[in-house]
């Protein structure tokens, strides 16, 4: 993801007041930090500074922004990964985890993008919805196989209206044929 920059081109500058109050200087106004945090998820590049001192605290707002978000948002980080975590601190293997958690995430957003890329063309907007009547007409043909009067639901026979197949033959060949194409992009994906 590029990051948005001020239109100087150089990261917008967030003041942190004593007063515990943060203020962009690009909009000349106070914000939250649930602004920030918006301000990352859009790709906006920022640094904050100590108003007072100058000094760069972006670190500790990021991470103040974490635990706010696995304070009162749902969690992300399991247990285990943040024991594993605070285990390397002071582990001769410290200073190579920040490139490693980089590399890492950098190998995830890839993959993401790279799977995004190979669902996109194949499968449209109503793709999935399709596919999900098509299940919920072959599941309704079971049933009514397997329970005598079948119907699933609330819906009794005599409310419905006069039935219509469920599936047909070629039906279940194009999910079929969709499938192997996912499954053939999938292959692809991890070569």
């Amino acid at each position: 993801m590029a990051d948005k920059k001020s239109s100087d081109g150089e990261p917008v500058i967030i003041k942190k007041y004593a007063n515990r109050r943060l203020y962009n200087t690009q909009s000349s106004s106070y914000i939250t930090l649930d602004d920030l945090a918006r301000m990352v998820r859009t790709g906006v590049d920022f640094k904050v500074l100590d108003a007072k001192s100058g000094g760069d605290i972006t670190h500790a707002i990021l991470t103040q922004i974490i635990m706010e978000e696995e304070t009162h948002g749902e969690q992300m980080l399991p247990v285990s990964f943040l024991r594993d975590l605070i285990s390397m601190y002071g582990n001769s293997m410290q200073s190579m985890m920040p490139s490693y958690l980089e590399a890492t995430m950098d190998n995830f957003r890839t993959n993401q993008a790279k799977l995004r890329e190979a669902f996109q063309p194949s499968i449209g907007a109503g793709a999935f919805s399709k596919i999900a009547e098509q299940n919920m007409a072959m599941f309704e043909a079971a049933a009514g196989a397997f329970i005598p009067g079948g119907s699933v639901g609330t819906d009794s026979a005599a409310e419905k209206p006069a039935s219509k197949p469920a599936s047909k033959p070629d039906d279940i060949d194009a999910l079929k044929s969709q499938m192997a194409e996912m499954q053939r992009k999938l292959d692809q994906l991890g070569k």
